[in-house]
């Protein structure tokens, strides 16, 4: 496979997934042998992807020849210290030597990032979520967990460590607050989706204001902010190398709260977590409900992270018990149900139904007739990517942008499918990127279905915001999360 076809000296994020992407496991991981490397402050590490050379950097390889310059010794609990790069901490304001990107559009970017920074009692805790000078600007106010994790990356990268760790402490307090919508009490491990700081001009006081769903439009459930805060507490942690923070009792005990509220058993007879609509960065009606991948994904990634984070004390030893079970039984469930390439396209397509067996091929009894159109020129002959959804008689085959990458990122996709999902946006680049960013999921629906899956969601016609566009699109014209 070819490079893809753009200048890679002004997408460094790309390298940076590139890089990430080789970072795979070339057989079955056991889960448990990740936790018996040593924790120590000081330990010698590899280079980090940045503190490579720029010559380096810039030759530009392919996924796939990433992929073969993997020694076969890599294992999946190594991912994140491939990342680590522990750098001076720069002031707060002022823009540094971020080497990564010498484009203007760095400059300004990092200008607007800056004014988007939110202040409390002094301290930077986060950025809002957009820059709208709009007279609607609903929520684009506050401080949106699954939101602010680009920019606590950017900062990260950049040695600024303290905004990092003010927000992951702020929002672990907000987590202890009594949660309730209407008259049903949340469970103890919710986080909330997002934030504000209020003004008290009498007082000359300030109080953080959180929303758990309680004032969100349509009152959708934040699953994913959890899983956000916890791949963002190990980010910090592989950053500054310092893991004092994340061994706090009380970062401890949040992991934990957050864990027991996906790890707990149930009626689930599948290893994925069961969600409504409009649970994650897609929260608006979508047809996201059931098992989408986004937080399958962010599940396993968060999964991962917290082996690494939990103390082996009496009761971190249960947690990490609990995770090494899931994380195998999710990562067999992922690759061999959510997975489509050509080959499985053309397995459901001559799927027999109603089936009853254990020995059954068509275990979710999906109908072949339910195959879209539009997936048959779609899929090309060398790729594939993890379905938006999979549950019983249903599998949604939209491409969803945020979930396989993730998946690649995570390690959840096998080194072969990790390159079959870079291979497919190569070869459906037109389709997928295009001029504009990254689309958030392909194809759009519309009409009748539109009508059906979004309940005529004005916001959600074809195209635009979650619906197959590209976010930001007209909403938030300055939002800093761009792809």
């Amino acid at each position: 496979m070819s490079s893809f076809p753009i200048d890679r000296s002004h997408n460094g994020s790309l390298k940076c997934l590139e890089a990430l992407s080789s970072v795979s496991e070339k057989e079955e991981f056991d889960f448990s042998k990740a936790l018996d490397r040593p924790r120590a402050l000081n330990i010698e590490r590899q280079r980090s992807f940045d503190e490579r050379s720029m010559n380096e950097l810039s030759l530009g390889f392919s996924p796939r020849q990433l992929a073969t310059k993997v020694d076969s010794s890599s294992r999946l609990g190594d991912l994140l210290d491939h990342v680590h790069s522990p750098r001076p901490k720069s002031d707060i304001n002022t823009p540094g030597s971020v080497t990564l990107d010498p484009h203007p559009l760095t400059s300004e970017a990092w200008e607007e990032l800056r004014r988007s920074l939110v202040y409390f009692r002094g301290q930077p805790v986060g950025t809002i979520a957009a820059l709208d000078n709009s007279d609607e600007k609903l929520n684009y106010d506050q401080v949106f967990i699954r939101d602010f994790v680009p920019s606590a990356l950017a900062f990260l990268m950049h040695g600024e460590t303290d905004i990092v760790k003010n927000f992951l402490l702020k929002t672990l307090r907000l987590q202890s607050w009594e949660k309730k919508i209407d008259r049903f009490q949340l469970a103890e491990g919710v986080m909330p989706a997002s934030f504000k700081v209020f003004h008290d001009p009498v007082r000359n006081h300030e109080t953080l204001i959180a929303d758990f769903g309680e004032s969100a439009i349509g009152r959708v459930a934040p699953v994913d902010s959890g899983f956000w805060w916890i791949i963002l507490l190990r980010a910090y942690t592989k950053a500054t190398g310092d893991s004092s923070l994340a061994e706090r009792p009380e970062c401890q005990k949040g992991m934990r709260l957050i864990l027991s509220l996906c790890l707990s058993e149930g009626f689930d007879t599948f290893p994925t977590l069961l969600c409504a609509d409009g649970c994650c960065m897609i929260d608006r009606r979508m047809g996201v409900y059931g098992y989408p991948i986004e937080i399958q994904a962010l599940f396993f990634m968060a999964l991962r992270c917290a082996l690494q984070l939990l103390k082996q004390d009496m009761e971190g030893k249960e947690f990490v018990e609990r995770i090494v079970k899931r994380l195998h039984a999710l990562s067999y469930h992922m690759r061999s149900y959510f997975w489509l390439d050509l080959k499985q396209l053309n397995d459901v397509y001559r799927f027999k139904t109603e089936e009853y067996s254990h020995t059954a091929v068509n275990k979710f009894n999906v109908i072949p007739d339910s195959l879209p159109d539009w997936i048959f020129d779609f899929m090309p002959h060398h790729g594939g990517y993890f379905v938006g959804n999979v549950s019983p008689a249903r599998m949604d085959f939209r491409w969803f942008c945020l979930g396989n990458c993730i998946a690649i990122l995570s390690c959840m996709a096998t080194p072969e499918q990790s390159i079959a999902i870079m291979d497919l946006i190569e070869s459906r680049w037109e389709e997928l990127i295009g001029e504009m960013p990254v689309k958030v999921c392909y194809p759009a629906i519309e009409n009748h279905e539109w009508r059906l899956v979004t309940g005529c969601d004005p916001k959600n016609t074809r195209w635009s915001y979650h619906n197959g566009g590209s976010w930001p699109d007209w909403e938030a014209p300055n939002c800093k999360a761009c792809p």
